[in-house]
């Protein structure tokens, strides 16, 4: 059901691709195209990818070339606690297009693509409580955008 992942390069086809901030570390960018049933029930096949970081030189040594495809798979990781600590805003879940932050009971939900080698590992995902607000930010989206339609008859 699910494709094969991929690994992926930067513009200048490198695999590796170091850290800007300390050229020791770096990271690997792999994609897959994932079959995925939402809440609702509604099923749409998604691009998913993941970075994995490490030690440049441990990132050397896979020996990966860029489209090469490898085992394992890229899951969705839900968690009521920031994966990073010191930029947590990174990794909200954010309702589609209305910019709204998933919450539980008014704390955020953090969402993160994680690569992992076991094929058969399972997606976590958390529940938002925040519903009405994000039914309610897609309302007043869409009555802008009806106050602009120009249509006339005549």
């Amino acid at each position: 059901m699910d494709a094969k992942v991929k690994v992926g390069s930067d513009p200048e086809g490198n695999v590796v691709v170091r850290s800007k901030n300390n050229p020791v570390y770096g990271y690997i960018r792999v994609e897959q195209n994932r079959m995925v049933v939402d809440g609702t029930g509604f099923a749409r096949r998604l691009p998913l990818s993941a970075l994995i970081p490490g030690k440049v030189s441990d990132l050397a040594a896979f020996g990966w070339e860029a489209g090469q495809e490898i085992e394992g798979r890229v899951v969705v990781k839900e968690s009521l606690q920031p994966f990073n600590r010191k930029s947590p805003e990174r990794d909200y879940k954010v309702a589609g297009k209305s910019g709204i932050v998933c919450t539980v009971d008014g704390a955020p939900i953090y969402r993160k693509h994680i690569y992992v080698l076991a094929g058969n590992a399972d997606d976590t995902s958390i529940d938002h409580t925040n519903g009405d607000d994000i039914t309610e930010a897609y309302a007043l989206a869409k009555l802008s955008d009806d106050s602009s339609d120009t249509d006339f008859t005549l």
